[in-house]
């Protein structure tokens, strides 16, 4: 085995060796694989995957992920071996719930360019799987270019083509270690030496948190069984006088039956039934057992019992294959081991912790061509295309990452694969890891709390619930799935904060302070607005990547001469810690600081703001005094110091004050205390949405991202071209040939009772030329406000277009932007 090379890649299955192809694409071949099976079936989920995609994905970037993935899988037909069969799929509904939950994700797939789709009938939907019994169904969702890979095959195929781009591979090869050094990997140890390397890729499956562990890195997953069962031969899926293997691997579209966790392929003259429909088994990782003799450690002994509701349902569905199905034996049965996240999403990036070392983990066949390309562009050029953030390594608190709730959280994504998700649905465990100060008087409010980074925040009070009720507007009454996780009283709070003042929880936002001699040039090499302002300004800017790409955007206020807070949404921001200190140059004096947990915040926002703050301090907050975008330190009664920003998400005059969380509770209670009689009310964070899109802030992982820049997202004003930062020559490039080909654009339904939900497709004479980035009601505006990006000869005023919600199509036009306050007036009051 080598002893050397430039990158070392821990896993060959079908991630690790798409990862290596996919460098080579890139001009990396000093690429070495290894695995502690045998090559190429490893022993791996990949040796015993079922092979099935299904591209439809409520994640853009998923969606894209598959889809690439398909392709390489398509074109790797050519190469001898038939790998892939585009045969289709089916997603069945026997329930009315689901079959609306197709039309929703009929349209992810338009959004997101898959084409062909159609939503079939039962008579339809049986033409293509005759098997089916029509009875069973209300209907099916049909996506032509799905269908089934051969895993292994695809394996090899890849491996062929990397090979002789000069890739090495070596099984039976077990990771024991890894050399580190200044936080940074240099070696990988293994049963059969030392191999030197600069970087290195874990691609390990299930193995992942094991080999993770070895090099101190978390890799936050659980292997969880599954189980699939192939049927005895049935006779109507003979292939006849001169069928062959190759003609009849798969001829039937794939199907899922999500209504009872089940999915069905055929294969020859076979059919495979897999099932969710049972409770998680989660095999520990010391229980996982290595490669060696016949031994297949991703499988476990299949439980029969488990199978029994499936077997009817199956019979039912599939009258065909009734008495066909064997589950005690084992020649016939699989109970395979796959990866599952806390949060459902793949692991992929280069640790924070050890630079040099990178994460392609949690990824299915589904995804797994299309993820590693993307993994392998960010370790070669310094950025994936896609953005990346929901599957960002460096994305989980060390909370998310122990034990307890890793297990918790990956058996419940388990229960949860084939349900309805509503995008507003909350964990139901664990929760209350994380209060903020005022949490006691939330709940004496009756907050409905919602769960943010391991927040426990407040989406509205039903103490408002009188507000809401003397509300006789059409929104009050919203229904169906706009209506889930929604309350009457998210309008009222939002009204009242536009007309007297709101009292918002903002502690979970991200606070760091950057501190030292170096703070000031490291922050505007950064950043692409000014920072170097006089004490007390407050700044809003963008990281950019190379490609001009908005990496993240924050607030940056400049305290003393050395000294600066940033804060950034608190969603994101462990990933944006991460990428801050990742900034941070060998040698350069810069301190940062994690205030997240120490420092409460409170957004004290809305016209009769000045007031409130006024009568509970002794320093001058009028205009002239305290003018907006500054920040200057203030005492609240016996709290004392309180940083206050003069700044306001909510797009109203208002100040965001910081203090220590353990004197939190009596801030609280002196703005509670001095506001009643201003009309203050507490207000959550739905109102908070609705507020910003009212105004036009942009929500980063929604509208802006790595793949929009500041320029097409409307930013523009918050680059400064007179300094140097990352990306900016790609501003320049777009600039220069006569600006953006896409704007983010506001829009309005044309019916003012209406609402969407976001992702739906924006059509402009009948096809789909965007997608929606966000939506929400705009209770002061009174009707429903989207945005998406639209070619730029489209995001002119008063162009019509149809948002597609559910298979219906609602009128929009584009309009202003903002449509509250364009002059920003109010908050400069």
């Amino acid at each position: 085995m080598r002893d050397r090379a430039q990158t070392v890649i821990v896993g060959a299955g079908i991630v690790g060796v798409s990862a290596a192809y996919h460098l080579t694409e890139l001009g990396v071949s000093d690429v070495l694989v290894i695995d502690q099976g045998p090559l190429f079936e490893t022993g791996g989920s990949t040796s015993h995957a079922p092979g099935i995609i299904f591209q439809t994905n409520g994640s853009r970037t998923m969606c894209r992920i598959a889809q690439d993935t398909v392709a390489l899988y398509d074109s790797l037909n050519g190469d001898g071996d038939r790998c892939w069969y585009g045969a289709g799929s089916l997603e069945v509904a026997t329930t009315p719930e689901r079959m609306e939950e197709l039309k929703r994700r009929q349209g992810f797939a338009r959004s997101f360019g898959i084409d062909g789709t159609e939503l079939l009938g039962p008579a339809e939907a049986v033409e293509r799987s005759p098997l089916l019994d029509p009875s069973t169904i209300l209907g099916a969702y049909w996506v032509p270019s799905d269908g089934a890979g051969k895993g292994v095959k695809i394996v090899e195929a890849l491996a062929r083509r990397a090979e002789s781009a000069g890739v090495s591979f070596e099984g039976g090869v077990t990771v024991t270690g890894f050399d580190i050094s200044e936080g940074r990997v240099h070696g990988v140890r293994t049963d059969r030496g030392t191999v030197e390397c600069e970087r290195v890729m874990l691609c390990a499956g299930i193995w992942g948190p094991t080999v993770g562990a070895l090099a101190g890195v978390p890799i936050p997953l659980v292997a969880v069984q599954h189980q699939l069962v192939w049927t005895d031969p049935v006779p109507e899926l003979s292939l006849g006088p001169g069928g062959s293997e190759g003609d009849g691997w798969l001829r039937q579209p794939v199907v899922r039956h999500q209504d009872m966790s089940l999915y069905f392929r055929q294969r020859e003259d076979h059919f495979g039934v897999g099932n969710y429909r049972h409770e998680p088994i989660v095999t520990a990782q010391s229980a996982i057992r290595r490669p060696g003799g016949d031994v297949q450690p991703s499988l476990m002994p299949f439980t029969p019992e488990d199978f029994e509701r499936c077997e009817a349902e199956t019979a039912r569905m599939f009258p065909a294959l009734a008495g066909r199905m064997r589950p005690d034996d084992p020649s016939r049965t699989l109970n395979g081991m796959f990866s599952f996240t806390p949060d459902a999403g793949s692991i992929v990036g280069e640790s924070a912790a050890v630079r040099g070392l990178w994460v392609c983990e949690a990824v299915w066949v589904t995804h797994a061509a299309g993820m590693a390309r993307q993994a392998a562009e960010w370790m070669v050029e310094g950025a994936p295309s896609y953005d990346l953030a929901e599957a960002d390594a460096n994305r989980f608190y060390p909370f998310q990452t122990s034990a307890p709730y890793v297990l918790e959280r990956g058996k419940q994504q388990y229960r949860e694969v084939y349900d309805i998700i509503h995008p507003l649905q909350q964990p139901a465990a664990p929760r209350g890891l994380k209060l903020t100060p005022f949490y006691e008087r939330h709940r004496a409010l009756g907050a409905e709390f919602f769960q943010g980074a391991g927040w426990e925040r407040p989406q509205w009070f039903t103490a408002n619930r009188d507000l809401a009720g003397g509300v006789a507007h059409e929104w009050a009454r919203r229904q169906g799935w706009a209506a889930r996780g929604w309350s009457a009283e998210v309008g009222a709070e939002h009204l009242a904060t536009r007309e007297a003042v709101g009292l918002f929880d903002i502690t979970p936002f991200a606070k760091f302070d950057v501190t030292g001699p170096d703070a000031l040039a490291y922050l505007e090499r950064v950043f692409a607005n000014r920072i170097d302002r006089p004490v007390g300004s407050v700044v809003y800017t963008a990281a950019l990547t190379e490609r001009g790409g908005i990496r993240l955007d924050l607030t940056v206020t400049r305290k003393d001469e050395q000294r600066f807070r940033v804060v950034t949404g608190g969603g994101s921001g462990h990933h944006d810690e991460a990428f801050l200190r990742s900034q941070v140059r060998g040698g350069e004096r810069v301190q940062i600081t994690v205030r997240t947990g120490s420092l409460f915040a409170i957004g004290l926002w809305g016209p009769r703001a000045r007031e409130v703050l006024a009568s509970v301090i002794d320093v001058d907050v009028s205009n002239d005094a305290f003018p907006y975008l500054t920040a200057q330190y203030l005492s609240l009664g016996e709290v004392t110091p309180v940083w206050a920003q003069r700044i306001s998400y909510a797009g109203e005059l208002g100040w965001e004050l910081y203090g220590q969380i353990a004197m939190g509770r009596r801030a609280w209670d002196v703005l509670w205390d001095a506001g009643r009689e201003h009309g203050l009310v507490a207000a959550g964070a739905g109102a908070f949405d609705s507020l910003r899109l009212e105004k036009g802030y942009r929500l980063w992982g929604q509208d802006i991202d790595t793949e929009h820049d500041p320029l097409s997202a409307g930013l523009g004003f918050a680059v400064r071209w007179d300094k140097e930062f990352a990306g900016r020559a790609a501003l320049e490039s777009i600039r220069d040939a006569g600006g953006p080909e896409q704007r983010l654009t506001c829009m309005t339904l044309d019916d003012d009772r209406r609402v969407v939900m976001g992702k739906e497709p924006i059509r402009y004479d009948g096809r789909v030329v965007s997608y929606v980035t966000s939506a929400n009601y705009g209770y002061s505006v009174g009707c429903g406000i989207v945005y998406g990006y639209l070619p730029a000869e489209l995001a002119v005023e008063g162009t019509r277009v149809d948002v597609e919600y559910f298979g219906e199509r609602v009128a929009a036009t584009v309009t202003s932007d903002p449509l509250w306050d364009p002059k920003g007036e109010r908050q400069r009051a």
